[in-house]
């Protein structure tokens, strides 16, 4: 066992994360001595790294670090490199590379022509020539990406597509400001963008999923930690020189003057609902809809609001931001004096607008955050700056505060926000997220300082997450264990258990706890079932001999944009799931399939859409079902394949007439109709689901009528988008489609605002498997114990159950259910007090 132990180990230390080295080393004297202490070991770091990501506050000179990590690349590759940057940011870089490094200034290219007549190393482009035009970046021995979070702006069809053009170039890196506190998806498409890890794989890693909804993700708490030193082995969050260990000085903020400025409407008039509903008093702006209206609506007192600020300090330069177009013209009619920045602009005007008022040529510039609020340097003759309006895009709000407010500023800095009275749960939103933010940047601060720039000292502090301290508790008919069950199986006796039911995690689908031995901590499936290998033989060896073994499965959906295809597929995991077992011995002998609410999983994964299938019903599959694999073992005596310990039944009680049923494939009657929407008009929607499955269990299925019948509830507001309620009835026994999804321990862990499980085994499967599977009095065992339900169900139904578990917080919950079921059944009655049988 101890070369098995070490074996193990070995594995589980395979999976801590770092980011791979394939750049280069260069020494300190190989940088221009141009750059800063802090700037210096920030390029060293990354021609070494290869693919890396520079997220440092704004001012400490990411364009001349882009530019020198450029030119090294180039020296030692004899390829030329290309930077990419948001309109009106590439006078930064020539100015900088001529006036600070002493360097010819970058080449602007627009398309693959002008990229191969150049005669210089390090080209310049605009993220739009490589959205829309033919720029190949595999062209290039290095890119390197300015300011990328401006592609969130392009929306997520295309900021995917953009990421996909860069798959294979060596040497990449990104350099962008701190991202966003509810951004946190942006640095795992960074990371995908460098080839760093896999994106599916990275949020299965970190992020919980909504089971309700998809793409709404939240960092599991238990995996912050291991999360930010992961990303500090290939992103370089700096706020300071002295994170490094280096002097601040030059380095101070100037004081930061927040003033809000709430504006009543002073045109109240009644406003009707869709409904017809009059209103006199407007309601709070919450949606994006109603924000949207408010903003339209008030333009004038806004752009009034913002005149009167300027005019208070005529000798300020001023950016006033907003978000609509009849907002522009509202700005230049009342402030004729104001440049304009907007997207229909000619672009060479554009950049001479940026230009001009970054050198104090003018006095006032509006413009949009989108169009203006990531690279342009506008400290240096302006200190103020107007927000005309609110949204939710914090981190467009954060970018355009820091073009003034940022290192080498040497005045206060004054941001006045003008927004409407109806707008103050926004207001509160925003505020909400500027506060993550500053955590955000705390925290990173404090791993930068701890660790520095190498990777060695983080890649150890993850190692720590590798194993458990075992706990044991024993109640009279249940033994609940934390333990990692892969250890535990090893552990325990041959041929010990008569049954096994679990439902083993979905391949690397989710995470269940921090601890690097959980099953679902691996990078890809095939990983999975190597770590399975390690816990497979032991699982046949604990069960007796003939006895059956019932795993819950469910096939996996991948999506088309970390896949490639563009469209969903499905990985047959089942089938993975019933060779792997096969290939360890087991012997396989059926499916149960128990079936789903295509509704709900659609709600869950957006890919069996309505209106998709509209546009292209090819793409449509199917929902998936979930499975309950049969295996058994081998019996001692194979003449005739009785189990050792049979699972008998009583005739008495299972009669002939029940074995038949059971036994045949299908059950259907004849001659019956289609119930009627008349009959269930009077049936309230909640019930809906469980009466037409009554029914279509029972009679004839007509699917013209079938159809027929959804259309008339859908007309009559009876055929809801959130679940099915007409979902046909099965008439197969290996068609389970009875089971109540929500009947799971998750219902009482709601209830007690406990930890939820992320995939609960419902409780109608295992009193199933229970029954049919083994006798009063045997041991049943889950090694994926979770909550406890099948030690639990075991317990109810006068079995013993065995539950191991490596997440904490669940072993505890599921201990909790057991010592109460446990104790409900120990509870004396008044008649064994009296001395008398209760009937």
């Amino acid at each position: 066992m101890k070369k098995m132990d070490a074996e193990y180990r070995k594995f589980l230390e395979s999976k801590v994360v770092q980011a791979p080295k394939s750049g280069f080393t260069i020494s300190s004297a190989e940088i221009n001595p141009a750059l800063k202490p802090h700037q210096r070991d920030a390029v060293q770091w990354a021609v070494a790294g290869g693919r890396r990501a520079l997220f440092e506050a704004f001012g400490l000179g990411k364009s001349v670090q882009q530019l020198e990590w450029c030119r090294i690349i180039t020296e030692y590759i004899k390829k030329p490199a290309l930077i990419i940057c948001p309109l009106g940011v590439k006078q930064e870089f020539s100015h900088d590379a001529v006036h600070l490094l002493h360097m010819d200034a970058p080449t602007y290219v627009r398309d693959m022509d002008e990229i191969r007549s150049c005669q210089k190393h390090i080209m310049i482009t605009n993220y739009e020539r490589v959205r829309d035009g033919n720029i190949d970046p595999t062209y290039f021995s290095a890119v390197s990406l300015d300011e990328a979070s401006v592609l969130r702006s392009y929306g997520s069809k295309t900021y995917q597509t953009f990421l996909n053009k860069f798959q294979g170039v060596k040497y990449k890196l990104v350099a962008t400001a701190t991202p966003s506190p509810n951004r946190y998806k942006e640095l795992i498409h960074y990371a995908g963008f460098l080839e760093i890890m896999d994106t599916a794989q990275a949020l299965t890693r970190f992020f919980q999923r909504d089971s309700t909804k998809a793409n709404n993700l939240t960092l599991y708490p238990h995996k912050e930690k291991e999360f930010w030193l992961w990303l500090s082995t290939w992103a370089l969050f700096l706020q300071k020189p002295s994170d490094l260990g280096y002097s601040d000085e030059g380095y101070d903020l100037p004081p930061l003057d927040v003033r809000y400025h709430m504006l009543e409407a002073s045109n109240v008039t009644m406003t009707y609902e869709k409904d017809g509903q009059g209103k006199m008093i407007p309601d709070f702006a919450v949606g994006l809809s109603q924000a949207a209206r408010v903003k339209r609506e008030s333009i004038d007192i806004r752009v009034a609001k913002a005149k009167e600020i300027i005019d208070e300090s005529p000798g300020d330069h001023f950016i006033i931001w907003h978000d609509l177009e009849s907002e522009r013209h509202a700005i230049k009619k009342t402030i004729p004096e104001c440049r304009e920045i907007f997207g229909s602009q000619d672009l060479d005007k554009r950049e001479k607008n940026t230009i001009d008022f970054s050198e104090g040529r003018y006095r006032i510039l509006a413009t949009k955050k989108e169009l203006s609020g990531s690279g342009c340097n506008f400290q240096r003759h302006c200190h103020r700056e107007i927000f005309l309006g609110i949204d939710y895009e914090f981190n467009d709000f954060i970018q355009a505060i820091h073009r003034c407010y940022r290192f080498l500023q040497d005045k206060p800095v004054v941001i006045d926000i003008i927004y409407m009275e109806q707008e103050q749960e926004i207001l509160k939103v925003l505020k909400e997220k500027w506060q993550q933010y500053d955590k955000l940047t705390e925290n990173m601060e404090k791993i930068i300082k701890q660790y520095g720039l190498a990777q060695t000292d983080a890649v150890q502090e993850m190692k720590r997450s590798i194993g458990v301290r075992r706990i044991e508790v024993k109640g009279k008919n249940y033994r609940a264990i934390h333990n990692d069950c892969i250890e535990e199986l090893a552990t325990m006796p041959d041929n010990s258990v008569d049954e096994i039911i679990t439902s083993i995690p979905f391949g690397n689908h989710y995470e269940y706890c921090e601890c690097y031995n959980d099953l679902g901590h691996n990078e890809n499936t095939e990983r999975f079932f190597k770590q399975m290998d390690f816990m497979t033989p032991n699982l046949l060896r604990v069960l007796k001999p003939g006895r059956v073994f019932c795993c819950h499965v469910k096939d996996r959906i991948l999506f088309g944009n970390t896949t490639g295809t563009g469209m969903p597929t499905v990985e047959p995991f089942h089938a993975l799931t019933i060779l792997h077992y096969m290939k360890h011995g087991f012997q396989f002998f059926g499916m149960i399939t128990v079936v789903t609410d295509v509704v709900r999983e659609n709600n869950q994964t957006y890919r069996l859409g309505w209106t998709e299938n509209s546009k292209d019903g090819t793409k449509m599959g199917v929902g998936c079902e979930e499975y309950v694999l049969l295996f058994r073992k081998l019996p001692t005596d194979t003449s005739n394949a009785y189990a050792d310990v049979p699972v008998k039944k009583d005739k008495k009680d299972y009669t002939r007439g029940q074995w038949q049923i059971d036994a045949h494939g299908y059950w259907r009657s004849s001659g019956n109709r289609l119930i009627s929407k008349d009959e269930l008009e009077a049936i309230p929607v909640k019930n809906l689901q469980k009466v037409y499955r009554q029914f279509s269990r029972s009679h004839i299925y007509n699917y013209e009528e079938h159809v027929k019948l959804a259309n008339e509830l859908d007309k009559d507001g009876k055929l809801p988008a959130s679940f099915m309620v007409v979902a046909p009835g099965s008439w197969n026994e290996s068609v389970w489609d009875d089971i109540n999804r929500m009947r799971t321990l998750n219902t009482q862990q709601r209830l007690k605002r406990k930890q939820m499980h992320l995939c609960p085994l419902q409780l109608d499967i295992v009193e199933r498997l229970v029954d049919r599977y083994s006798n009063p009095g045997e041991i049943v065992l889950d090694p994926f114990g979770g909550l406890m339900t099948v030690p639990l169900v075991a317990l109810k139904k006068d079995r013993k159950g065995i539950g191991i578990e490596l997440n904490p917080d669940y072993f505890r919950d599921g201990l909790g259910y057991l010592k109460t079921e446990e104790a409900k059944k120990n509870e004396p009655t008044l008649f064994d007090f009296l001395g008398v049988e209760e009937e």
